[in-house]
């Protein structure tokens, strides 16, 4: 995974956390097939079956960092954060991300999210979106702070687990996050 520049605090912060192995052994708890595998609770590691999983965190939250170049494509990384209507400044959770495998994504799509929220993507982000899929209605609504840049298929594998009740997988899928710069 890439971490982007652009996107600083996040960056900063989700590197902090990997050089302390915050992230090791934790599970990949919530995972969708064809939206999204979200990780990064600390709740989740070593935790039984019938744990409910998705509110841990290191206690603190990060300040939302909109860029309008980075977007929800296949492999994107974003923050995790909680709902508009505790958390209207859209700020991060300062531990819990996903990882974008997404759907097919076409120009009606595209153009429709363009009116939604009022913005236009370039000819590049319409082309990526069209030819990887993502999620472009989470556009502007979470931090984009990195992308898959090896390793698609690892989503694919993780994004094809069997699921239980809150879309946790029926057997563990547990990361390990290391930082090579």
């Amino acid at each position: 995974i890439l971490l982007y520049n652009a996107t600083p605090r996040h960056r900063d912060n989700f590197i902090k956390l990997a050089d302390q192995g915050f992230f090791n052994d934790l599970l990949f708890h919530r995972v969708i097939n064809g939206f999204m595998i979200q990780g990064g609770d600390p709740n989740s590691r070593n935790a039984a079956q019938s744990t409910p999983l998705g509110s841990g965190g290191p206690g603190y939250q990060i300040p939302a960092e909109f860029v309008d170049s980075l977007i929800h494509v296949k492999g994107a990384l974003a923050a995790a954060r909680t709902g508009d209507q505790v958390n209207p400044q859209k700020e991060s959770s300062g531990s819990q991300f996903y990882i974008v495998h997404g759907r097919p994504v076409n120009a009606q799509l595209i153009e429709q999210t363009e009116a939604q929220k009022n913005m236009h993507y370039t000819p590049d982000q319409k082309k990526q979106y069209e030819e990887l899929g993502g999620a472009p209605f989470l556009d502007r609504e979470y931090t984009v702070f990195g992308k898959v840049i090896k390793g698609l298929d690892v989503i694919d594998k993780i994004a094809a687990v069997q699921t239980e009740a809150g879309n946790r997988p029926r057997q563990d899928v547990k990361m390990k996050i290391k930082v090579i710069k």
